[in-house]
């Protein structure tokens, strides 16, 4: 048993916790403890090379640790949140903490500790399940439960990082004196060890800032994006080839189809799949997925794969579910279309964020007074925001290891800045005819159109990650008759 294995005194003496209504009753005999105690392997790794992003956190550690002199900094990873009873959600870190450390188990704390020439990070872990005290077998968290963790020493190398028992960080955070900043509501029990040392203006700038600095990716993050859109062109590929099955069955068969891409090739979907077929497409998150897929409507599938590093893509295409569109809904799309290829044009370095936005709300306003779904001229729809019954929402967002990332960013570095190199951020304009919209014709209603791809700002322009997913209606029918073939 490694010596971090060991367990204390008072380690011992604490019970494992047991079910109230297991099968086996009374205390575990000395035999069978004496039995389970002994007869390991030792699985200590030890040439373990560290994670590929590990100058990456280093590199954004410093960068905060020159944010904040002299105050002690506290980032949780956050703890298992209970779905019901005795079973929990999958666990997810939150993502301060895996920005700035890359490790993404439960209960983790980093400290940056001040010191004379800036901080000493120590990354707070779970060490290895007590085989000595019987944890690893009778505790629900137990390694023989639910997995082997990586140990202290293991962390060390993984990380880049000194790594110590997180069990006393409560306990050290109490002791420790000086001024602190906390990323709250992810773990109870540090907030609470805080308790009066925290202000709450002082931890929201700690937030602000990391959000601030997750504006620009690195080289790490845009190839981690890349991948994320790469398996998630291919779980779209996978719905279209089985939406005839889908018609047969409702939006489950799609959201299911795509949520196997993302466990297959990444950790799972980076936010709840939207399979929204016919009127549901309406509704802007449409998560319920319940409805049927019937031919000669359209389906709206927004949904993308998260990375095992957290980061997402956001990707949207709008689809006939017959494989061909109908006139009305072409007509439609087509507008969409026109207005997300003018927002991606307004997509380079230097650009104010807005301006993306700007010009592809100005062609849906177009498109609608052409219609004659809204008085002109266009400039009076803009100015007065008549357009937004049908457009609903803004034309993007920031992405990153969040859907929609930095979103406690300044404003006047976010929406109110300008683009930079490196940032990545979401293009994609909708319509959307309410099924009780009395104020348009009857064949518009119920249909909703959005076409999302995933955009990194470049050097001397953009570049769509999301290019190899087809756009245009020409495309799209082409591209699905080809896969259903």
């Amino acid at each position: 048993m490694g010596a971090e294995n060991r367990p204390s005194d008072e380690e011992q003496a604490q019970p494992i916790k047991q079910r109230k209504n297991g099968l086996y009753r009374g205390e575990v005999s000395e035999e069978l403890a004496a039995n389970m105690r002994t007869g390991w392997a030792d699985t200590e790794r030890v040439d373990l090379a560290p994670i590929e992003q590990a100058s990456d956190t280093a590199r954004r550690r410093a960068a905060l640790s020159a944010r904040f002199p002299g105050e002690r900094l506290v980032v949780p990873a956050g703890n298992l949140k209970t779905r019901s009873n005795d079973t929990e959600y999958p666990f997810r870190a939150s993502t301060e903490y895996a920005y700035l450390t890359g490790d993404l188990t439960q209960d983790g704390v980093l400290v940056l500790e001040p010191v004379a020439d800036g901080h000493d990070a120590v990354l707070y872990l779970l060490p290895r399940s007590d085989r000595g005290n019987g944890e690893f077998w009778l505790d629900g968290q137990g390694e023989l439960w639910v997995g082997r963790r990586a140990g202290l020493a293991e962390g060390e190398l993984l990380y880049g990082l000194p790594c110590r028992d997180v069990r006393k960080v409560v306990e050290e955070l109490t002791s420790a004196e000086g001024a602190v900043r906390v990323v709250r509501g992810h773990d109870a029990g540090v907030d609470s060890a805080l308790g009066e040392r925290l202000d709450a203006g002082r931890d929201e700038e700690l937030r602000v800032f990391l959000a601030d600095e997750r504006l620009v990716k690195d080289t790490f993050e845009i190839g981690q994006l890349q991948a994320a859109v790469d398996s998630t062109v291919r779980g779209f590929e996978d719905v279209v080839r089985v939406l005839d099955q889908a018609e047969a069955t409702s939006e489950r068969y799609i959201e299911g189809t795509f949520f196997l891409r993302a466990r297959l090739e990444g950790n799972d979907v980076g936010y709840g799949s939207i399979c929204a077929a016919g009127p549901h497409a309406t509704t802007l998150h449409w998560v319920r997925n319940d409805g049927a897929a019937r031919a000669g409507d359209l389906l709206l599938l927004d949904a993308g794969v998260e990375t095992h590093t957290l980061y997402t893509a956001d990707v949207t295409r709008t689809l006939p579910v017959s494989g061909r569109f109908t006139a009305l809904q072409r007509r439609i799309y087509d507008a969409v279309f026109a207005a997300q290829e003018a927002g991606i044009a307004a997509v380079r370095p230097g650009a104010k964020y807005r301006e993306f936005h700007d010009e592809a709300q100005r062609v849906l306003a177009e498109h609608l007074v052409e219609w004659g779904l809204v008085e002109g001229p266009v400039e009076r729809v803009l100015e007065l925001g008549l357009q937004r019954r049908w457009t609903l929402h803004g034309t993007g967002h920031m992405l990153g290891l969040d859907v929609h990332d930095c979103a406690v960013a300044r404003t006047e570095s976010y929406v109110d800045g300008a683009l930079e190199p490196g940032m990545c951020l979401t293009v994609e304009p909708g319509l959307y005819f309410q099924a009780d919209d009395l104020t348009v014709p009857e064949e518009y209603r119920g249909i909703g159109i959005r076409i999302e791809d995933d955009i990194l700002v470049t050097e001397d322009g953009n570049r769509n990650m999301s290019a190899a997913l087809p756009r245009g209606a020409d495309e799209v029918e082409s591209w699905m008759a080809r896969l259903r073939a």
